[in-house]
């Protein structure tokens, strides 16, 4: 089993519409959910007479369109509706947040409305539950976070977490996975697999054009920043291998071999570290720094004169020294003081760099030499003990 808990990113501003949606869901069903057995048909029942009609119902002559929409707040269970108003608020709160309020009200509406056309389209069972709304801001999710990492609770013969990518989570295991490789393979179960579905392909649909468009703003961490990074890879190198020289708009017959080849393998690294560097980017801004530093590097292997912005250097160089990686982070920190010397805290870096020198790389001379330099400059007592106690253990 596999369960999403958490993830990496939180709203800038309070979801309201969010909270509000999980809250009417709540109160309808509380108002609704009614278990008995029917005294005409004793059948069981779940709801109270008068919320049957609010059912999605694609049976000829039971089918209203209001029902498009009052089938999403209605529940047939209390894990029904705890489970759709968890994965509201996991993956809602930050959707929400970026849409808008007004925005984000239309777009989980519209997520009801498809997700029960496509019911009805797939099946002639009515339905119910806020599930097919909840799959279209999981989609948007996917689409304009699809780098942000989910921490997934797991128990098989043994229980642990690990962190997955929202791409991979969201597409694999929640749209592939739950609802087309298992309903082909376990017994028959009462869920709308059809409306999970339209309301994914609603969703990711909806996010990819109005990023296309510009209705909402987009970043360089999104799918469709994504997918215009490939295409744009795509269609170098389909130009570079007919022969044509992007540099000059000219189809050259004269053009030398060796020439075509290394210009292509330069813009196929260029467009490797600028992808690396988008991913210590983002991965940065989600607070994930040790796959920050991991990727920092895989910057250096490609080219050792990459240098970051400041801070995430600086962030960086911490993480790596917390790893126990000090040759690496001695060389990140020295980076830092080559490029940014005038950082105000730049002495106590200095005193960094002296002891990773001093006690772990066993390098006396360039410890002596980063400490002396911090020394002349911290203020702090503390570090200026240290930073003296480390001197005078090395010139003794």
């Amino acid at each position: 089993m596999l369960l999403p808990i958490r993830t990496s990113i939180s709203p800038r501003r309070t979801p309201y519409i969010n909270y509000a949606l999980i809250a009417v869901n709540i109160v309808v069903f509380l108002l609704s959910y009614f278990p008995h057995v029917d005294p005409i048909t004793n059948q069981a029942e779940y709801l109270r007479r008068w919320a049957n009609q609010l059912v999605l119902d694609p049976t000829p002559g039971r089918l209203y369109l209001w029902q498009f929409v009052s089938y999403a707040f209605l529940h047939g269970g209390l894990l029904h509706i705890i489970g759709n108003m968890f994965f509201l608020y996991l993956f809602g709160n930050n959707v929400n947040d970026k849409l808008g309020h007004i925005g984000y009200l239309c777009f989980y509406l519209a997520g009801a409305v498809f997700s029960g056309i496509g019911h009805v389209f797939m099946s002639g069972a009515p339905v119910l539950g806020a599930s097919g709304a909840v799959a279209a801001v999981t989609g948007a999710y996917l689409v304009l976070f699809p780098q942000t990492l989910i921490t997934v609770l797991y128990w098989f013969f043994f229980i642990g977490m690990i962190e997955l990518p929202a791409l991979y989570f969201i597409a694999f295991k929640l749209i592939i996975w739950d609802n087309m490789v298992e309903p082909s393979i376990a017994p028959p179960v009462a869920v709308a697999h059809g409306a999970h579905l339209a309301g994914y392909a609603f969703g990711i649909a909806a996010m990819i054009v109005m990023l296309a468009v510009g209705l909402i703003s987009g970043s360089q961490f999104d799918l469709w920043a994504m997918i215009k990074r490939w295409n744009r890879r795509r269609r170098y190198r389909d130009v570079v291998s007919s022969g044509y020289d992007p540099y000059t708009g000219r189809q050259s017959r004269h053009i030398r071999v060796k020439e075509v080849i290394k210009s292509a393998a330069q813009q196929q690294k260029d467009e490797q570290i600028q992808d690396v560097r988008n991913e210590i980017s983002s991965r940065i801004g989600q607070r994930n720094l040790p796959a920050a530093a991991q990727a920092y590097l895989d910057l250096m292997k490609l080219d050792t004169e990459q240098i970051l912005p400041r801070q995430h250097l600086l962030d960086v160089a911490n993480q790596l020294a917390g790893e126990s990686k000090y040759t690496e982070s001695a060389r990140a920190y020295e980076q830092f003081l080559t490029h940014y010397g005038s950082y105000e805290y730049a002495e106590q870096v200095e005193l960094m760099l002296g002891v990773l020198y001093s006690r772990y790389l066993q390098q006396s001379e360039s410890a002596i030499k980063h400490l002396k330099i911090a020394a002349e400059k911290l203020t702090d007592p503390g570090q200026l003990k240290m930073c003296r106690d480390e001197l005078a253990r090395l010139q003794a």
